[in-house]
């Protein structure tokens, strides 16, 4: 197993008290293999994420454990964390004009990249690699953009340049975090497709992180879902899909539109509600105040995920396709 994470938990001490993010996370995932992470805003995705490489801030409190390829990076320094980051394991975030040094053009920003893991690196080998990089992400004529700046580039351009950045240490795995969030549907589309190419080409295993279930089960192999800092369900991506157990992952599917649909003929579903307070945490099932199938206990226990039909954290097995966000 490439990588292993055990009971992951993460706090953050806050003005009004302990913020608790991630509450015992565990899953696993395998070499070349494409894991998705779905859930909405506040349910723990980028924290988990941004944990497997310790990049917590200072306020944060991380329990647990993560093993990548046998290392732990929540016990290691400073320094072994800048030999850890990038060659085992890159990062891609949402909206990547944000990402960029402005006063760096991309033959630069390439060329630090290299030297922070190869100080030997000259320029000119530096470029070689740039262009390399930069075509295998399908960037037009990156031998004429060296020497452009980030504003230079559109929304669509500065997400393929920053897979390339990433994948410039030759990582074992790449975490992308709502990587399509900024963009239009067809750039998304297209980012999309180039991560499978990549997934395929480089034996690169995968943590896509969205709101868009229905986005990343055209790219994952497993797909966990998750709420308010915990894993609501993790199943393969065709089970997730064709036959979601959890109430929750059911009413996510529930909210898609149907393409070509008119809001004169057909309503929109939507999960009531909001997502808990993750200071002030409710006893039981986090998802309960927001479930039509609420029963009594569901206040009082929150079950352990794994069950006999699957992984999910739900004392109700209802049928597939019953509406569940009432």
């Amino acid at each position: 197993m490439m990588l292993e994470v055990k009971n992951l938990k993460v706090n953050f001490s806050t003005p009004r008290g302990i913020l608790q993010a991630v509450r015992g996370v565990s899953f696993n995932l395998e070499e070349g293999k494409f894991l998705g992470i779905v859930g909405e805003s506040g349910s723990g995705k980028s924290v988990t994420a941004a944990s497997i490489m310790n990049l917590i801030p200072h306020n944060g409190l991380i329990s647990g454990e993560v093993l990548m390829n046998g290392k732990r990076p929540l016990s290691m320094s400073n320094k072994e964390l800048l030999s850890f980051r990038g060659p085992e394991i890159a990062m891609i975030f949402q909206e990547p004009g944000r990402s960029f040094d402005p006063i760096y053009n991309i033959k630069k920003t390439f060329f630090e990249t290299f030297k922070a893991h190869d100080p030997s690196i000259n320029e000119e080998d530096s470029e070689v690699k740039t262009i390399k990089l930069l075509k295998e992400v399908h960037l037009p004529q990156p031998e004429d953009r060296l020497k452009n700046f980030p504003h230079q580039f559109s929304g669509g351009q500065l997400q393929r340049i920053m897979i390339a950045l990433a994948l410039a240490s030759e990582p074992n795995l790449l975490i992308a975090d709502e990587p399509t969030t900024a963009l239009d549907v067809t750039i998304q589309a297209e980012i999309v497709e180039l991560l499978k190419e990549l997934k395929k080409n480089r034996k690169l295993a995968v943590i896509f992180i969205t709101h868009d279930i229905e986005l990343v089960s055209r790219l994952a192999d497993r797909i966990i879902v998750m709420y308010n800092g915990l894993i609501m369900e993790n199943n393969t991506a065709g089970n997730i899909i064709n036959n979601p157990h959890h109430p929750y992952t059911r009413g996510l599917m529930d909210s898609l539109p149907d393409f070509g649909s008119h809001y004169s003929t057909h309503t929109l579903i939507s999960i009531p509600g909001s997502v808990p307070d993750p200071i002030s945490l409710i006893q039981g099932c986090p998802f309960a105040p927001r479930c039509s199938l609420v029963k009594y206990e569901c206040h009082d226990m929150l079950p352990d995920p794994d069950r006999k039909d699957g992984t999910y954290r739900c004392i109700i097995e209802g049928p597939k396709g019953e509406n569940t966000s009432g």
